[in-house]
């Protein structure tokens, strides 16, 4: 079991230790909490590559010193795309599900807006390890070797730069160097509309994709107002749709209602949230319904003392890589990165050894959903950074639990392990999880206390060692003082809070 980490100075935590360290020298060199998230997330792409990549999307809230903000980095499908081609092809693999890569993009936004540092330097590290070299880490590399990559013509440059890696056998790649390189020295231009875009464009022609330069070309990020919901003298914040996160705050919404709650309940609180995050979130569906006192009374009254597989509600009638750093002078942020399904896409881009992403999976293919597949759309997403505060508007950190539909089941049981029960960061990560995946099925890791009442109230309960399915996470708390702070790291992941 680990230890906290206290500093005074600053935190990064993250999920790969040497992604940490690249954050962590740029806080050293007084770049602050925003150039050591970008710093930590640029390098992640390199030494966690089966997590996310220059071909992902990603979320972020920065709290400022004074004010919480929000990026979607999320990237939209091609203008081409119909429900029709989804329909008929593979909506998993291959170009079907590829969307605009938004990272680039939100790096360069993040910067702009909050940096201070150069924009170039922020990449120094990521690029040394993609042209030198780096040992792949223990977690990385059991991931990486259980990869099946499926027999399209687009996938099968994947071998040639991702072919599995064991722990500690050194990986290079050249071409991601050289991507880095020119989306660092043209603040991500050459990725949208020069020489990276143009290849992309040419690649999607060869192969059959629907990209083209122009869907590249029309992107950009969305700075957005996070989401916020009461429990117990705290404020979890998410963001809105397109994200999951309205899963995390319904469920505390409800709970936060309930005088004592229990394993069942958390429950079938994180079931009702699910229920109407996959019947109503796509993209900017506008969900403050769903956190309005009066409504979150109503579905409260549907938690029973059985397992249950609940129905979505009506409430307009009624009414995976994180990282987490934080600075000296109190800006913190919480930000996540992701492929999705392992390597995403495995469309990989010859010559700039990177990957892309296959969020369009997302999309729903039943007409008249919300999030049915159509062109310039963003697709639903899993990926959500957390923040927490206190009622009265005092920060208390960036938190975050990566892992599809864990996430917002992992922020559920971090947010209440430390406002219910006190745990600092590392005893929160530490603390045995569930996961709710389907109907009554319900898997636990072995520690995990009151199984055998969960049983008896009809829950299918299987015990699991398999570490993946619970999420990894990170988590930065100001300590009370606002002088210093404390931070965990997942114990289920290769990475750790470095800090000075």
């Amino acid at each position: 079991m680990r230890v906290p980490v206290y500093a005074s100075n600053g935190v990064v935590a993250t999920s790969q230790p040497l992604a940490a360290q690249a954050g962590l020298a740029i806080l050293r060199e007084g770049g602050n909490a925003v150039d050591a998230a970008i710093a930590a997330a640029v390098t992640l792409t390199v030494v966690q590559p089966g997590s996310n990549d220059i071909g992902s999307d990603l979320f972020a809230q920065v709290w400022d010193g004074s004010t919480l903000h929000g990026l979607n980095g999320s990237g939209r499908t091609p203008a081409a795309l119909t429900p029709a081609h989804m329909r008929a092809g593979d909506s998993t693999h291959g170009w079907l599900p590829v969307t605009v890569p938004g990272a680039p993009a939100a790096w360069r936004d993040l910067h702009e807006r909050f940096g201070q540092l150069p924009f170039e330097r922020l990449f120094t590290d990521a690029i040394r390890y993609a042209e030198e070299g780096f040992p792949v880490s223990p977690v990385v590399a059991a991931g990486w070797g259980r990869v099946q990559v499926p027999d399209l013509l687009e996938c099968r440059a994947w071998h040639d730069i991702y072919a599995p890696r064991a722990a500690g056998e050194i990986h290079r790649n050249p071409g991601k160097g050289r991507a880095l390189r020119l989306i660092a020295g043209s603040h991500a231009g050459e990725f949208y509309h020069g020489e990276i875009a143009d290849a992309l464009h040419d690649l999607a022609v060869q192969t059959g994709g629907l990209l083209t330069k122009a869907d590249l070309e029309a992107h950009s990020s969305e700075w957005v107002t996070p989401m916020d919901v009461t429990y117990r003298g705290h404020r979890v914040h998410e963001l809105p749709p397109n994200g999951q996160g309205i899963v995390a705050l319904e469920a505390l919404g409800i709970l936060d209602g309930l005088p004592g709650h229990g394993l069942h309940e958390q429950i079938e609180a994180t079931k009702l949230g699910f229920a109407d995050a996959h019947a109503y979130a796509a993209d900017n569906a506008d969900m403050l319904h769903f956190v309005d006192k009066s409504y979150l009374e109503v579905r409260r009254k549907l938690i029973t003392d059985r397992a249950g597989d609940p129905p979505p509600g009506d409430p307009m009638r009624g009414g995976t890589v994180y990282l987490a750093t934080a600075d000296s002078h109190g800006m913190m942020v919480s930000l996540i990165q992701s492929n999705y399904m392992g390597f995403g896409s495995y469309v990989v881009l010859p010559d700039y050894g990177f990957g892309l992403q296959n969020r369009g999976a997302g999309l729903s293919l039943v007409d008249g959903h919300p999030n049915v597949a159509g062109p310039g759309k963003r697709p639903f997403h899993t990926i959500i950074p957390g923040f927490l505060s206190r009622d009265d508007g005092t920060p208390v950190g960036p938190f975050g639990v990566m892992g599809g539909h864990m996430q917002p089941q992992g922020h559920v049981q971090l947010v209440l392990s430390t406002v219910d029960d006190g745990l600092d960061p590392q005893a929160a990560l530490d603390r045995p999880r569930w996961y709710w995946q389907s109907g009554r099925t319900l898997l636990v890791e072995p520690l995990l206390e009151g199984v055998d009442d969960l049983r008896t109230r009809g829950h299918d309960v299987q015990v699991t060692t398999e570490r993946a399915v619970f999420g990894m996470g990170q988590a930065i708390w100001r300590l009370p003082d606002g002088h210093a702070y404390i931070a965990g790291s997942e114990p289920r992941a290769d990475g750790h809070a470095a800090a000075f």
